[in-house]
């Protein structure tokens, strides 16, 4: 094989107008850790005194809530950091380390949250209903109202996407602590507390598991989500003079910003910068790469004979 020569060494798309980093929403996550953590305390108190496992249940994932918002604002923060000599990133992955996180505290949470459901199951405990209607009301206008703090960043960042789908969760499930005291006060029936205690436990690991999945794969250098590896290899094999795609490496810095690398073997590659400038505007445009390196090889590619 013929010697590789990069003609173009350090051309990235940072050279270029992108934007770095995700956007913040400091005050977002200020609004929602204040109004959840005044909320935890408010349930934890009715949830004792009207003797309601589904109150505390719903207070202990709120709390765990608080810890992740807590988390994922401090992950934001820290993204939005200059690179320094030895963290040439910065300190954008710890935005990925927070949703990790994230998605652990609640695999924790509902894991006490079914213990405790499951020994009110077996030793039933008086219920005040009317409190439990009260307090759980109020915390679906909390967290529905939380939730839209980070509606608008949901899509394109997975640290504001979990702490959407945890405020969301929150207020569907506070919505069914309602109905479950409805249906006490009706009933009378003490077994629709931990019940529904579990069918909150069921409701968090399915909208849990997502967010724990993808986390794990940025986590672990996979090609992020909402990109198709195989239309980026595509483009790149389309781009006129392009003879060989390989080296193609694409993976998540943050839960924001995406990054390639590639080799690119073009025999007739011009002399300049404008091949590479014009490639990574488009990755940038068409995939949402932020951070591209490409090196142009020259090399003849030799087609092998026929076999006689």
């Amino acid at each position: 094989m013929a010697a590789r020569r990069c003609i173009f060494p350090s051309m990235t798309s940072e050279t270029h107008t992108h934007t770095h980093g995700p956007p913040a929403y400091d005050r977002a996550f200020a609004l929602g850790v204040a109004l959840n953590l005044g909320f935890v305390v408010v349930e934890v108190t009715f949830g004792v005194l009207a003797h309601s496992t589904a109150l505390i249940a719903d207070a202990g994932h709120n709390l765990s809530d608080v810890l992740g918002l807590g988390l994922a604002w401090g992950a934001g923060v820290l993204a939005r950091r200059l690179p320094t000599p030895r963290r040439t990133y910065g300190l954008r992955r710890s935005t990925i380390l927070a949703a990790v996180a994230n998605a652990g505290l609640l695999f924790v949470a509902v894991g006490a949250i079914a213990l405790e459901a499951v020994q009110r199951l077996v030793a039933p405990v008086p219920v005040a209903a009317n409190t439990v209607i009260a307090v759980a009301a109020v915390g679906a206008l909390v967290n529905a109202a939380t939730a839209l703090l980070f509606a608008s960043g949901r899509k394109r960042d997975l640290n504001l996407r979990g702490a959407y789908l945890h405020m969301a969760t929150d207020a569907a499930v506070s919505l069914g602590v309602v109905a479950a005291g409805l249906g006490l006060r009706w009933t009378g029936w003490l077994w629709l507390d931990p019940v529904t205690s579990l069918l909150i436990v069921a409701v968090v690991l399915v909208g849990t598991w997502g967010l724990l999945r993808d986390s794990l794969n940025l986590a672990l250098d996979a090609v992020p989500a909402d990109i198709d590896p195989a239309a980026v290899q595509q483009y790149l094999a389309a781009v006129p003079g392009v003879v060989e795609v390989h080296e193609l490496h694409i993976w998540g810095m943050s839960t924001t910003d995406a990054a390639l690398t590639a080799h690119l073997v073009i025999p007739t590659a011009p002399a300049g910068d404008a091949l590479v400038e014009e490639i990574t505007a488009e990755l940038h445009r068409r995939f949402g790469i932020e951070h591209a390196t490409l090196q142009i090889e020259r090399r003849v590619v030799r087609l092998r004979p026929p076999r006689r």
